[in-house]
């Protein structure tokens, strides 16, 4: 089909949705935009691919990608009911197994949404980590640190040098004042755990040892043409040891609560079996 003759169908249907929007019932007839042997495609199939706020030259491509679509589905059906032996065509049983598990895994959905608590406790964090903590054993190094990029035009460099790496309160504030005015990049991952590697990403610096550098060493600096990198490590874990709690907490929170689904998902298996046992509603030869 040629672009003319897609636009005139986009048109069409445009006009259609706008006159829709008051009628029940459309009024344009329907016009068959495609044909494979006896099988047609027709423009009230095209509808709802696009509405009035649509561009032309967007529809044109949804429509005409769609037609292609369909006309490439219909060779292959074709195709597949011409080579395919009378036993690979009998999908019949595939089709209703199918059926059977989408409808129950929906059920199952509808119930787990309705009556399954998903709360999950800090206690039963805690305790399913001290009971299973060789589970959750590091593969990367990680820290908790503070972040520095600041311009090379920047001023009172030296007096950065020094609040970065203090702990008292006025020059932790004085830090921050200075890094809303001047830092390019100013990030705090004072609480967060972070892989080692994602923060080195950011910094031009090289260490080859990261294990030793952690031990013994608290603090990056570096620079390059343009700016100044200033790394506080505040916390680290080394890679092959047991994870922060707080680190794998989340982890942790997920297992709980899949454990906790499968879990109400067997007991409502076996209620609805032995309420269908107690009630004679099946036989078992």
């Amino acid at each position: 089909m040629t672009k003319h003759g897609i636009l005139r169908i986009v048109l069409m249907l445009l006009v259609g949705f706008t006159l829709s929007c008051n009628k029940s019932v459309n009024q344009i007839d329907d016009i068959a935009i495609a044909k494979v042997h006896n099988k047609f495609l027709y423009e009230s199939d095209l509808k709802g691919l696009f509405n009035s706020n649509t561009s032309k030259e967007d529809s044109i491509i949804v429509a005409r990608n769609f037609i292609n679509g369909w006309v490439k589905k219909q060779l292959l059906l074709e195709k597949a009911e011409l080579n395919l032996n009378e036993e690979s065509k009998d999908i019949d049983k595939e089709i209703e197994d199918y059926r059977s598990s989408l409808l129950i895994f929906r059920y199952k959905q509808e119930l787990i949404n309705q009556k399954l608590d998903t709360v999950i406790t800090e206690a039963e964090i805690e305790d399913y980590y001290n009971e299973y903590s060789g589970n959750f054993i590091l593969n990367h190094n990680i820290v908790k640190a503070l972040y520095l990029k600041i311009s090379k035009e920047a001023p009172e460099i030296e007096k950065v040098k020094w609040w970065y790496k203090s702990s008292d309160p006025e020059n932790v504030s004085r830090l921050e004042d200075y890094c809303y005015q001047y830092a390019t990049k100013f990030v705090d991952f004072e609480n967060k755990w972070i892989p080692f590697n994602n923060l080195l990403i950011e910094i031009p610096t090289n260490i080859d040892d990261q294990e030793r550098y952690l031990r013994y060493y608290k603090h990056i600096e570096t620079e390059d043409d343009l700016f100044y990198y200033f790394v506080k490590i505040n916390e680290y874990s080394l890679k092959s040891t047991v994870q922060p709690l707080e680190y794998a907490k989340s982890k942790i929170k997920s297992i709980l609560l899949n454990k906790r689904k499968f879990t109400f998902i067997d007991e409502l298996e076996n209620s609805i079996y032995n309420e269908a046992l107690n009630h004679n509603e099946f036989i078992i030869y």
